[in-house]
């Protein structure tokens, strides 16, 4: 499978732009932005999106049958297996979409599926806090550079991403 991708300085969504990309016809891709206007969380929170950290959306056709619930666990392993091989450190789920590094969340993933000319497409938002992180009352976040001393450039992700979603992606079919 090939994804297109799309690279932006500023968007409202990459999630919203991974619609709208759907809706110009386009059947998988990845969308990549330095800074999200209104990024989203799961329950329509607000995910707070700081400069310098991974904000990508990858999207492609699924099979009709396929639950949110299986996909978001594929999604969530996909994904800490990924980080975990880039930083050589334990990366847990916290259920149903977060990824913790020393049980503070470092990811957010957000799925979300649409029907489009007769297709049924998954989005996957994923957010990692590479060198920033917001500070939320009652709530343990952090950043890979603080907890591991670790720079990750984002196109490096984005490669290690395109690469595992092609390797994993008969799963969803």
């Amino acid at each position: 499978m090939f994804f297109k991708k799309f690279f932006y300085k500023k968007i409202n969504s990459t999630n919203d732009m991974a619609i709208k990309k759907i809706k110009e016809n386009f059947k998988a891709g990845i969308i990549v932005t330095s800074e999200q206007k209104v990024g989203r969380g799961q329950h329509g929170r607000k995910w707070i999106s700081q400069k310098g950290n991974l904000l990508v959306s990858i999207f492609f056709k699924i099979n009709k049958r396929i639950s949110l619930k299986k996909i978001t666990t594929k999604n969530c392993f996909i994904v800490k297996n990924l980080l975990t091989e880039q930083i050589k450190r334990k990366v847990t789920i916290k259920l149903p979409n977060d990824l913790l590094l020393n049980k503070k969340k470092i990811c957010g993933i957000l799925q979300e599926i649409i029907f489009f000319d007769g297709n049924k497409y998954i989005i996957i938002g994923i957010g990692i806090n590479l060198v920033k992180n917001p500070i939320i009352k009652n709530y343990q976040i952090t950043n890979i550079l603080s907890e591991t001393g670790i720079k990750i450039p984002t196109l490096k992700l984005v490669k290690a991403i395109e690469k595992k979603y092609k390797n994993k992606i008969k799963q969803f079919a």
